[in-house]
């Protein structure tokens, strides 16, 4: 199985039980998993509305992959993987209790969830994160290739939360934001993603990211703070 590497990232394109096998350990794996929440193509088509004229959701043809979440042995796995462990959509995992929640408030309305939880094994307090996302109303303006993709600020902000983790794995890596943000933070990244589309995406940003290195200051967050539990 050979990996797509690009300057510090290196990308497999396969299923992660068949991957993180042949990998060591390594500081921190951020991932957001499937839910398991029945999101397909029918579903999104179905949010379907217009702003200005514009449609609010992206047509990402056609897919159904989020019938279930990850059988546990996978999440059990992903867990012997990293030293700082961060899930996004935890609460869907069996995961063991934790004092460190990530609250992303997107800011949201409709059917959408207001907020998406993260799962840390971090002997923190609870974090939370206001960057809206919400249709084409977001936050930055990015091109979203992914029904699930996560806002680039976002990743960054769960990264800067691992400090010392110089290396990051994404096992369920879709469209390589993990990845982008990885690299402009000047850590290294590796990713495993099994559908080719995604993965070709992921290794086209992750090129360009290296290509326009930090030629812009990103948009600061609207507002984080920190709960107490």
């Amino acid at each position: 199985m050979k990996p797509v590497i690009i300057g510090d990232a290196t990308l497999y394109l396969g299923d992660c039980m068949d991957v993180l096998p042949t990998l060591g350990r390594f500081d921190a794996c951020i991932t957001d998993p499937p839910y398991g929440i029945g999101e397909n193509s029918a579903k999104v088509a179905s949010r379907s509305r217009t702003h200005n004229g514009k449609p609010l959701v992206t047509d990402y043809g056609f897919f159904d992959w989020d019938k279930a979440p990850p059988n546990p042995e996978v999440i059990d796995l992903i867990r012997t993987k990293g030293e700082c462990l961060a899930f996004f959509g935890g609460n869907y995992f069996y995961l063991p209790p934790t004092s460190c929640w990530l609250v992303w408030d997107k800011m949201n309305s409709g059917d959408f969830a207001d907020c998406e939880l993260v799962w840390t094994n971090w002997p923190k307090a609870v974090r939370r994160l206001q960057w809206r996302w919400n249709g084409m109303i977001r936050q930055g303006n990015e091109a979203r290739y992914h029904p699930k993709q996560k806002p680039l600020e976002v990743m960054k902000w769960v990264i800067e939360l691992c400090p010392k983790a110089e290396t990051i794995l994404d096992p369920f890596a879709g469209s390589g934001t993990t990845g982008v943000a990885a690299i402009q933070m000047g850590r290294k990244f590796t990713g495993i993603e099994r559908e080719p589309k995604y993965f070709d995406i992921a290794c086209k940003r992750i090129e360009q990211a290296y290509a326009q290195g930090q030629l812009f200051a990103p948009e600061q967050p609207k507002q984080i703070q920190e709960v107490l539990i």
